[in-house]
């Protein structure tokens, strides 16, 4: 798959690895493409944006929170609105069009994070509807510093596991040591962007 977070280009750097040689490059792929997927596992979201808009659909009913101002509609990451058509249906009536909602938090865009919910000002999504329906371009505006960061950690860290098969590394200078569970530089640089109920 590809949309990793960070290059085989950047992981060569970091290991010291001449450009030219490409005699590890299947193996450097795969580390950065578990690392990367393993970021998205953890956090419970993924920072490449869709290349062209998808449709996703949701049960309200699940996803409504009451706010002072409205009703917010929990939606999966939205990086980009352009071109956005937001429908409900259900209950054997056809989709229509909803318009009247705003992206929420404000500004999310404008600060290069995601629209995470709509936000229906004064008012409420239909009770009668079962499913709205997003057209949209998912994901995150750009992948913020802190994802690639962490996964060219990890993946440098999965390329040298073929060295510790067991978890255990060492050197002559501070001896044999286990390797932890998880990379604490890695958890630290993505824990401000994990879901609730992940991580």
């Amino acid at each position: 798959m590809a949309n990793e977070y960070g290059t085989v280009e950047e992981l060569k750097t970091r290991l010291n690895i001449e450009q030219t040689d490409t005699s590890r490059d299947s193996l450097l792929t795969r580390s950065l493409g578990a690392a990367s997927r393993g970021i998205e596992r953890a956090t419970g979201r993924r920072f490449w944006l869709d290349s062209a808009p998808t449709v996703r659909t949701y049960n309200p009913r699940r996803r409504l929170v009451t706010e002072a101002d409205g009703e917010l509609l929990r939606v999966d990451d939205i990086g980009d609105t352009t071109g956005m058509l937001v429908e409900a249906g259900g209950n054997g009536t056809a989709f229509y069009e909803i318009t009247g909602y705003e992206t929420w938090p404000d500004n999310a865009l404008a600060d290069g994070e995601p629209v995470t919910a709509l936000l229906r000002p004064m008012n409420i999504w239909a009770i009668p509807i079962t499913r709205i329906r997003i057209t949209a371009l998912f994901g995150w505006p750009a992948v913020p510093d802190e994802v690639t960061e962490a996964a060219l950690i990890q993946a440098t860290r999965l390329f040298k596991r073929k060295d510790s098969p067991e978890g255990i590394i060492g050197n002559a200078e501070w001896g044999v040591v286990r390797l932890s569970r998880r990379d604490p530089d890695v958890w630290n640089l993505i824990e401000q962007f994990v879901l609730p109920g992940f991580g």
